[in-house]
């Protein structure tokens, strides 16, 4: 009788334990499942749609604070980490490398983790962490100094630590790795200092590579053995094509958003930032694969396909931005809201471009997308020009050019409702004035070749939430907001949509006509995407708290116009009140 009550004692505990574990299989299924928020883009399409119904337009006059957890220390800086949640437990990244365990429900700290960060970190835009990423036991999240740290989610003690790449040489990682077919998928950051990016795949539970891919054109791409031998697996592109003499080996085109991936493709999508330096003139052709985005075939660690939408970048446009797979009557596509003021739509299997439309009201740098060649319409005149033609060889003409290269958007994650077919954009409008200046590569050394300042267009709202119709490129509706929005986008099956804003609030509007139904003050500005999950029959929405990020570092004029917003380092979870 006692081996057979300790026969299954040992089940049930064997039956929890497989409970507790992250598993493909539920990583796969995280969009339609309710109860947990698996990835970053809550499933691995980033839709970040729920189908959750409870909160609605009708019920949310009755949702309230829960609990409220602060980051603590002096470290307030920009917090855009989206959270996940898994039995029971939240997980939120924090500002210089942090990342807290906390209890869903009440908000007790379970444990936290500091990274150590040293004293040479060059991160370009404020000292962000965007998320982590959960599998079998493990929390995993990438850190300043480019290294990803993988910990027990019960106790936070580290189980593995890998390096990316050398923080001295420019590298770093913000992003909330992807985990797609059983490897953990991650990109680096630092266009900004001649940086080679790259999108690698490792095994989640130990760390060791299993194939790496570089986003410059003409670099080798490699596939590791269990031992950590290394093998050739083919250059991406070919060496030269479209870039003059060396510059190709300080290349940029830094993966620094992370990856998007759908099963049915069997491919990963990364976005791909500015080449170096921003100097165009310096790198006369196409630059590949700078700006686009690369559809990589997770098992092979091969590039199917690209398409670029910002060649010659000239403006800091970057391509990074989210490619969100979707089902349209039977094909499956692919939008991303560019930073160059562009809505792209490809067919994600084989990236041949569907549709392209602004998605901003000004743009300066072309007239329009080429929906045969899938090229941008130059207005010359726009480009910032050659230094070595000026004057005093010093500085070329300058320009005042729109979106500025903060974007049409930046990293806040949009969204899409397979509800109402729309994706949700917070977009802003700025422009710039941007000039060329010499440069030349410095190992560490800042590898612009530019100079800029933000502008405002006029006194009237910066950002605008925007329902997109994929299909025909109009605007359905818009909620205006005076500073610019930083902050991701959640839509559910409740017809609601929530965002945050720099002002402070969170805020949710009908997702059919863009009215405001409900509005929260955080106390800090919210540049963090909100998630929804639910537990025993109610309906959680939580949103971390904490103004920073690009805007108050690099913002110019824009800056100044947002100056009296507050730091602070939160996260918030709400439901509704019985």
């Amino acid at each position: 009788m006692q081996k057979k009550l300790l026969s299954l004692l040992v089940c049930a505990g064997l039956s929890s334990m497989a409970h507790a574990t992250v598993t493909d299989k539920m990583i796969e299924n995280d969009a339609a499942s309710t109860g947990d928020v698996l990835s970053w883009g809550i499933g691995q399409q980033g839709q970040r749609y729920s189908p959750l119904k409870q909160i609605n337009p009708s019920s949310i006059n009755k949702l309230v604070p829960v609990w409220s957890f602060s980051f603590g220390g002096e470290k307030q800086r920009g917090q855009e980490s989206q959270p996940v949640i898994h039995n029971g437990k939240m997980f939120v990244t924090a500002s210089y490398s942090r990342i807290f365990a906390l209890d869903a429900k009440t908000g007790a700290k379970l444990w936290k983790y500091e990274h150590r960060l040293p004293d040479g970190i060059m991160p370009c835009c404020d000292v962000i962490n965007r998320g982590a990423a959960l599998y079998d036991n493990l929390v995993i999240f990438a850190t300043l100094d480019a290294q990803l740290v993988a910990l027990n989610q019960d106790t936070g003690d580290v189980v593995w630590k890998e390096k990316i790449d050398d923080y001295a040489a420019g590298y770093s990682a913000s992003a909330a790795p992807l985990i797609a077919e059983g490897l953990l998928l991650t990109g680096v950051s630092g266009g900004e200092f001649g940086i080679v990016g790259r999108v690698e795949a490792r095994d989640p539970k130990t760390g060791k590579m299993v194939w790496s891919r570089p986003t410059v054109e003409g670099h080798m791409g490699y596939k590791y053995d269990k031992d950590g031998n290394k093998t050739e697996n083919g250059i991406s592109g070919e060496q030269g094509k479209t870039w003059p003499g060396d510059l190709w080996k300080t290349g940029g085109a830094a993966t620094w958003l992370g990856g998007t991936y759908n099963g049915k493709t069997g491919l990963a999508y990364f976005g791909t930032g500015n080449p170096a330096p921003w100097n165009s003139h310096l790198r006369k052709g196409d630059n590949l694969f700078s700006t686009s985005t690369v559809a990589i075939d997770v098992k092979t660690g091969q590039i199917k396909w690209h398409y670029q939408s910002t060649p010659n970048d000239a403006w800091d446009y970057d391509g990074v931005n989210e490619f969100i797979t979707y089902d349209e009557g039977g094909q499956i596509l692919g939008g991303k809201a560019d930073r160059n003021g562009f809505f792209y739509v490809n067919d994600a299997k084989t990236g041949k471009l569907v549709n392209a439309f602004p998605f901003v009201k000004k743009i300066t740098w072309a007239t329009g997308i080429d929906l045969k060649t899938g090229r941008p319409n130059f207005v010359p005149e726009n480009r910032s020009g050659d230094p070595t033609q000026g004057a005093d060889g010093k500085k070329g003409t300058s320009v005042f050019a729109a979106p500025s290269f903060l974007g049409g958007k930046n990293q806040m994650p949009m969204a899409y409702s397979p509800d109402t077919k729309l994706f949700y954009v917070p977009a802003n409008e700025w422009g710039m004035e941007i000039w060329n200046e010499p440069v030349s590569y410095k190992k560490g050394a800042a590898y612009l070749g530019a100079g800029f300042t933000i502008k405002t267009l006029s006194d009237g709202p910066i950002g605008a939430m925007r329902a997109i119709d994929p299909k025909t490129g109009k605007i359905v509706w818009e909620a205006p907001n005076n500073a610019p929005l930083w902050g991701g986008v959640l839509t559910t099956g409740g017809n609601l949509v929530f965002w945050g804003t720099p002002e402070g609030y969170l805020q949710a509007a009908d997702a059919k006509t863009g009215k405001i139904v409900w509005k929260f003050q955080t106390g800090s500005g919210v540049v963090a995407p909100p998630i929804t999950w639910s537990d025993k029959g109610e309906q959680y929405v939580a949103v971390a708290s904490g103004w920073g990020g690009a805007v108050p570092l690099w913002g110019g004029d824009v800056a100044k116009k947002v100056s009296f917003l507050e730091q602070g380092g939160s996260v918030w979870v709400f439901k509704l009140a019985k």
